[in-house]
């Protein structure tokens, strides 16, 4: 049997599914310059999602980008961007961009010698690691390793803010979720109704992700890294609490998967709440609907108005320019007014503090529509904004994905396109 090649790693219908290389080349050279503006010498990218973002593949391994005019870097005689992989050193080649990458690619020899090897290429300072990305104990061995160059600094919060600004083909790539989460939730209206569990209703929006290539695993910065793609809870079960620092809990399948869809049934005119992702090509998309076997009653019908006032606030704010923390108040205090102090994103005490979160290859990225995120959506950020009210007989709220661009922010998923509402 012949070995396997580069041309088995397509997506669908053979299409090129890789990074293309002018990304990844401007993903690099604005890390080198925010290194050199912060006055740090180097980077080593170690966590698989930003092993993505900067080299084009998850390898097991560790990418090294100097800062511009840095030991290593291209302007001090050195080779630029290195990235040092285990396995596999020829699929890392081709999702590179094979012949045209923008970075060297080689093998990870012995950790012992790692630090005589950037030496070698005009390192002669520590480079920064990701601290608040990767474990402690796995953080310790580099800095063990790299203890000749000094202390290593914490270069988390530089990457954290350059992946805030969505370049246009990050956003296409979000587009393009947001076309097939359209259709997952068309699967929901499909086969829900009366009688049937949470966890069909999801195992039929899920077979449409995994139809159009989603990867299996939604990406997470805040541990413990765990998320339900879809999160479809009906009556009561809206109003349990989890683990997680959401507005909905759910009851999960059981005590270890304790989030999200389980077996309860939809009830007759009982508020049936769907949060769906999907993620095209690693880009994630998040949106919330309603749905109801029957008709939601005036209670339920004045909670939903309410939250979609609160949510029209926070866009009116972010669009704007104005700060994530502005948005966070004035929604709050619309929430308040309104008589939802109590259930706001929660039920007292399990309340989470947030109206929006930033998204893209990970689902909890910075800013945050939150107390303390005193700055402005970036222009080019990407933002799932969700207020909800939670009480013990359900939840009911909205979501969507937006961006914000030269003229504001415009809905990515379905927005005024796909009801608030839907009756079975």
């Amino acid at each position: 049997m012949s070995r396997w090649s580069t041309e088995d790693l397509v997506g669908p219908d053979g299409e090129d599914w890789r990074v293309p290389v002018s990304e990844l080349a401007a993903r690099q050279s604005a890390l080198a310059e925010a290194l050199r503006d912060a006055n740090l010498p180097g980077a080593l990218i170690q966590h698989p999602v930003d092993l993505y973002y900067f080299t084009g593949g998850r390898q097991d391994g560790s990418c090294f980008i100097p800062a511009t005019d840095a030991g290593g870097s291209v302007e001090s005689g050195g080779n630029g961007p290195v990235s040092f992989v285990r396995r596999s050193l020829s699929r890392a080649v081709h999702e590179a961009g094979g012949s045209d990458a923008p970075h060297i690619v080689r093998s990870f020899g012995r950790l012992s010698q790692f630090a005589t090897t950037l030496n070698d290429m005009g390192v002669t300072q520590a480079p920064g690691l990701q601290f608040g990305e990767i474990p402690s104990t796995f953080a310790q061995r580099f800095v063990s390793a790299l203890s000749s160059f000094g202390d290593c600094p914490d270069v988390t919060g530089i990457i954290h803010r350059l992946r805030e600004v969505k370049s246009s083909w990050e956003i296409e790539q979000m587009d393009v979720a947001a076309s097939v989460q359209f259709r997952m939730f068309e699967a929901v209206q499909t086969v829900g109704g009366d009688g049937v569990t949470e966890l069909d209703m999801v195992a039929a929006a899920e077979a449409v992700s995994r139809s159009e290539g989603f990867g299996g695993t939604v990406q997470m910065r805040r541990f413990p890294l765990e998320c339900d793609r879809g999160v479809i809870v009906a009556g009561r079960a809206g109003g349990i609490p989890s683990f997680f620092d959401s507005a909905v809990g759910g009851t999960g399948a059981h005590p270890l998967s304790g989030m999200g869809s389980g077996f309860t049934k939809v009830k007759p005119n009982e508020p049936v709440l769907v949060d769906l992702v999907h993620a095209h090509r690693g880009y994630m998309v998040d949106a919330t609907r309603m749905f109801v076997a029957g008709r939601l009653d005036e209670v339920w019908s004045r909670r939903l108005d309410d939250m979609l006032a609160v949510k029209d606030t926070v866009v009116d704010v972010l669009d704007q320019g104005r700060t994530c923390s502005e948005a966070w108040q004035e929604g709050l205090e619309l929430a308040e007014a309104l008589g939802h102090g109590n259930h706001l994103m929660g039920a007292t005490p399990d309340q989470s503090r947030f109206l929006g979160h930033s998204i893209g290859l990970q689902l909890d990225e910075t800013p945050v529509v939150a107390a303390g995120f005193d700055r402005p959506l970036p222009i080019g950020g990407t933002m799932a904004i969700e207020p909800k009210v939670v009480h013990a007989e359900g939840s009911i709220g909205s979501e969507d994905t937006w961006v914000r661009d030269e003229e504001g922010l415009r809905p990515i998923t379905a927005d005024g396109a796909m009801p608030w509402v839907t009756e079975w």
